[in-house]
């Protein structure tokens, strides 16, 4: 059975920063590149990060580049963001996911004073 367990979220003022954590079983997890979404209310779901099997490269939507580092440890089956720097804009369930494969059933971020 494919899961996929997010953990971290919280509440956080504007300019401060969150570590979102990712826990995968049930597929090859170092085989699989891996996302992070999310989706604010109201509006479609983003992709904010992504990152190759091996964790050798990874891209990032505009929005957060600069602030938001995406990484993984395959010997944990986990799989990270590093959110710094914070914004408003920023709140919104966050995902991860594994393409084709499954998606978490997400954590929530609020960034508010």
């Amino acid at each position: 059975q494919v899961q996929l367990v997010e953990s971290g979220g919280g509440s956080v003022q504007p300019g401060g920063s969150l570590n979102l954590s990712c826990v995968a079983s049930g597929f090859t997890f170092s085989s699989s590149a891996m996302n992070w979404y999310r989706q604010a209310p109201g509006k479609p779901r983003e992709l904010v990060a992504a990152i190759t099997s091996v964790g050798d490269n990874a891209i990032y939507a505009d929005s957060v580049k600069g602030r938001f580092t995406i990484s993984r440890d395959n010997a944990k089956n986990t799989l990270y963001l590093e959110m710094n720097s914070l914004k408003p804009k920023g709140t919104a369930v966050y995902f991860c996911g594994a393409p084709h494969i499954s998606r978490g059933q997400g954590i929530q971020v609020t960034v508010s004073s």
